[in-house]
């Protein structure tokens, strides 16, 4: 079976610091992989270079067996580890918004439900707890309808009541057989979600 994304002897090189030192690995179809490690070990630089966000010094990243390209802008859905959202604007707008990007996607009601945001529909943005933020980031990541999702360290600073709903909405998510990249630096999480670690 062919691989979703293949990693190939990828490398970043900033000034004084090799960041990313000749990285392969392969994530199959409806696998939850997991890139585990401790803070600074290169998993968000790893992540951003197959996000094709930060440019790689050297390797290859391969989509379908493809560079990325068009294709994958369409079938990605990505959960950075920071987002900055629009100020004075509901959780229904920020989605309807996020979903007019894409020629194709979900409903936005379908995706407030897989996010359990119903009851935060319309409320303000800035009005949100940090488990709430993360599911609305979350849903804005969903909105593509994606075939391979990124989330990049999504439950750090959530409390543990937060961090264990979240990981209920990714389980439903693998369930429909997506192919998920995870990166997170707690073994729990890693253990409990991750198929490939």
């Amino acid at each position: 079976m062919e691989p979703v994304i293949e990693v190939r002897d990828l490398v970043k090189q900033y000034p004084g610091v090799r960041a990313v030192d000749g990285v392969s690995f392969t994530i199959a179809p409806g696998t939850c992989f997991g890139l585990l490690g401790p803070n600074g070990a290169g998993k968000t630089t790893t992540v951003e270079i197959m996000e094709g966000v930060t440019p790689l010094t050297s390797g290859q990243v391969l989509y379908h067996g493809q560079p990325l390209g068009e294709r994958f802008r369409a079938e990605a859905g990505i959960q950075f580890q920071k987002t900055a959202l629009q100020d004075f604007v509901t959780v229904r707008e920020t989605l309807a918004m996020f979903r007019r990007l894409y020629p194709q996607g979900r409903d936005i009601d379908e995706v407030i439900r897989l996010c359990s945001l119903e009851s935060l529909a319309d409320r303000d943005n800035r009005k949100l707890s940090g488990g709430q933020l993360q599911r609305l980031l979350l849903a804005v990541a969903l909105v593509n309808d994606p075939q391979v999702l990124f989330l990049d360290e999504p439950t750090t600073g959530l409390d543990p009541q937060a961090r264990r709903n979240f990981w209920d909405l990714i389980r439903a998510i693998k369930a429909e057989q997506r192919t998920i990249l995870l990166t997170t630096h707690y073994m729990e999480e890693a253990y409990y979600l991750c198929d490939v670690v």
